[in-house]
Order: structure tokens, then C-alpha cells, then sequence
């Protein structure tokens, strides 16, 4: 690409066109162009040529110009435009065309036509929500065909009942006795000490349980799913996946959703009894209200259909944390600053859907006026 500063436009462009009639006609490779542009700043313009050529051997001596550039101060504003010299297989002489910079794209010589919308992207919360529920679609179908990857379920597994048993229990010994200190200061007050049991019985296992072991297993293990995934996304280890031949729904996202959809309502159990033992140790020793008193009105309250509701709930909540943590985790971007902005991001979303489905399900299985409690009394 070579550049000169024009003294006369029309001249220099005729001169040139000529000299390059010359070479166009000497070399099969047809393409020699030169496009001229200004730039105009209070009443100054300075053009300049830029001459291309696909190999600067096409251009001999007569053509080469000086490294250093000149410019021309114009009067007048100089129109850009761009002239092309093609080689005609006819004739063998070469012809020029002049297309002006600023012309009109709906008019312009190709016929294209603007794209409406090319730019624009959908926000990034609204093609995370589609791909929870792709993922989830992809989850259900595959397992139903089978394509489980046992050891990888195995091993999460693992690592979401067991290694996450202290904490859930650790958690619910305590919310049961924060909460046996308020109902019994009350009931003993009202003369119902034989209704303390049945009402610690249900709340827990309608909601307490279900709820506080959800939430402790979405910031422990939702949390690790998505940093997990999104520093492989990151680090393009889910692509090497797709090169080996794995399907990483199949080797990463399946095994995580079976393994927390079996465990948390295990660990729901667990924190049923220990939250209940918890209670009725409290009551027994700081209110006197003697431990069987507690459990002879829980075993009153409680019908199977609770402890069924609390599994059935604590499932629903498993799903929801794993499949948000790795839909978040595998729309991860940006870098180690993206992966901390998608767990933490994956931790409240499973932690609002957690609660809109506490509601939602108990609304479905709690309907109506309840007489549980009647046969504490």
C-alpha cells in the first residue's frame, strides 16, 4: 500500500489510472485499486491515495512513489470516493470504476439490505432462565433412557449426604431449640404443655426440616456446582469433553442432579429427628416438661402423610439447586470474575426458587382446615 498527497484531484487520479492501465494489462492477477478519502477540519482538507495491489511486484518503477507523504491544503471539502481498475479478458484493456464512500447502504452496488436486529443480544438473565429449563428437559430424558454415569453419581453422592451430614445437623439442632424456646414459654403459660410436642412436630416436618436443610445444602453444595463448572467452562474443559466424545450433561450435570435429589431427603430425615430430640431435650431440662409428655404428642400429631410431604418437598428443592447451579455454572463468562459472580448469582436463584416452591407445594398439600392437632390436647 503506498500513499501521495494529490496537488490537483482530477489530475493525479487520471495519471494514475493510466499508469496503472499499463500494469493491469501486464499481469494475469487482475485487481489493482486505489481508494481516496478526506479528512476535513475547519475548512483544511488533506486527501490521500492509497494504492492496493495483491503483490507489490506489479508495480514498477514508474509507479512506486516516495515513502514520505505530501499533502495538499483543498479549498473546498473533497468528496471520498474509491475508483477500481479490473482487467478486461476482452480487450485487454482495463476499466475504472468510481463508488462513492458515502453512499447509501440501501443502495448500495451489492444489494444488500440492512439486518434489523443483528446487533442485539437477549439479556443474559433470560437465556440463563431457558437454559435451566433446557437443562432439565436434557436431564429428565436422558436418565429415563439410562445414560447414567454411575461412578461420577457415586462419588457426588458422596459428597452431598455424607460429608454434608454434620453441617445439616449441626444447623437443625439449634433452629429446633431457638424454636422450642418460643413455643413452650407460651404454651406452658396457656396451660397446653401436652401440645408443645404434636406443633414442634409438625413445623418440622412440614417445613422446618425441608426448608433449613435446602437452604444449608444450597450454599454448601449449590455453590460448589457452579464454581466447579463455570472454571470448566472458563477453562474450555467442557469442550475437550465434546472432543473426546463425552456428552458433559451425561458426565457432569446428570450425576450431580440424581445424586442431590437422593440425598437431601435422607438428610432431611436425619434433621427431622435430631431437631425433634434437640426439643424435647430443651424442654425437658430448662422448662420441665417431661421428654415423653413430647414425644407421646408428636406420635399424635403426626400421620405419614407429613414425613411423605417433607421427602416429596426436599426432592423438589434437590432438583432446583442442582440443575440452577450447573445451568449457572456452564453459562459461565468472563473469566474467574465471571465464576464468582456466577455462584454466588446461582446460590440466591436457588434460594428464591427454594421458597416459591415451599409455598407452592404446601399450598397443594395443605388445603383446608386441619384437625392434627386435636388429639395433642
Amino acid at each position: 500500500m503506498y500513499e501521495i498527497g494529490l496537488d490537483d484531484l482530477k489530475f493525479k487520479q487520471s495519471l494514475l489510472v493510466k499508469d496503472l492501465t499499463m500494469q493491469a494489462t501486464s499481469y494475469s492477477h487482475p485487481l489493482i485499486c486505489f481508494s481516496c478519502r478526506n479528512i476535513s477540519t475547519n475548512w483544511k482538507t488533506k486527501c490521500t491515495v492509497k494504492i492496493h495491489a495483491p503483490y507489490p511486484s506489479q508495480l514498477d518503477r514508474k509507479c512506486e512513489l516516495s515513502g514520505r507523504p505530501h499533502g495538499y491544503n483543498s479549498p473546498r471539502p473533497i468528496k471520498s470516493n474509491r475508483l477500481f481498475v479490473l482487467h478486461n479478458t476482452g480487450d485487454s484493456h482495463p476499466s475504472a470504476s468510481t463508488v462513492d464512500d458515502e453512499m447509501n447502504t440501501n443502495h448500495a452496488p451489492s444489494g444488500m439490505s440492512p439486518a434489523f436486529l443483528s446487533n442485539w443480544s437477549p439479556p443474559r438473565y433470560l437465556w440463563r432462565g431457558l437454559s435451566v429449563l433446557i437443562l432439565a428437559g436434557q436431564v429428565i430424558v436422558k436418565t429415563l433412557k439410562g445414560k447414567i454415569h454411575w461412578r461420577n453419581t457415586l462419588q457426588q453422592l458422596e459428597r452431598v449426604g455424607p460429608r454434608s451430614v454434620g453441617v445439616c445437623l449441626l444447623t437443625s439442632a439449634f433452629v429446633g431449640m431457638a424454636f422450642t424456646i418460643q413455643f413452650v414459654r407460651e404454651f406452658t403459660r396457656l396451660g397446653l404443655n401436652r401440645s408443645v410436642g404434636g406443633v414442634l412436630a409438625l413445623a418440622f416436618s412440614r417445613e422446618l426440616s425441608p426448608v433449613v436443610t435446602a437452604i444449608v445444602i444450597a450454599g454448601r453444595i449449590g455453590s460448589a456446582f457452579a464454581a466447579e463448572l463455570g472454571t470448566m467452562q472458563v477453562s474450555e474443559q467442557t469442550d475437550t469433553l465434546r472432543v473426546l466424545g463425552s456428552d458433559p450433561v451425561d458426565y457432569l450435570v446428570t450425576p450431580r442432579v440424581i445424586a442431590t435429589c437422593i440425598a437431601l431427603p435422607l438428610l432431611t430425615l436425619l434433621c427431622f429427628t435430631l431437631g425433634m430430640a434437640s426439643s424435647a431435650l430443651l424442654a425437658d431440662g430448662v422448662y420441665g416438661v417431661s421428654i415423653n409428655i413430647i414425644l407421646d404428642s408428636a406420635q399424635r400429631a403426626l400421620r405419614s402423610w407429613d414425613i411423605i410431604s417433607a421427602m416429596i418437598k426436599s426432592q423438589v428443592f434437590g432438583a432446583i439447586i442442582s440443575i440452577v447451579s450447573c445451568a449457572w455454572g456452564v453459562t459461565t463468562l468472563g473469566g474467574a470474575k465471571g465464576v464468582g459472580e456466577s455462584t454466588t448469582s446461582a446460590v440466591v436463584i436457588s434460594l428464591v426458587g427454594i421458597f416459591i416452591a415451599d409455598f407452592a407445594l404446601s399450598y397443594c398439600f395443605f388445603q383446608g382446615a386441619g384437625d392434627q392437632l386435636k388429639n395433642c390436647i
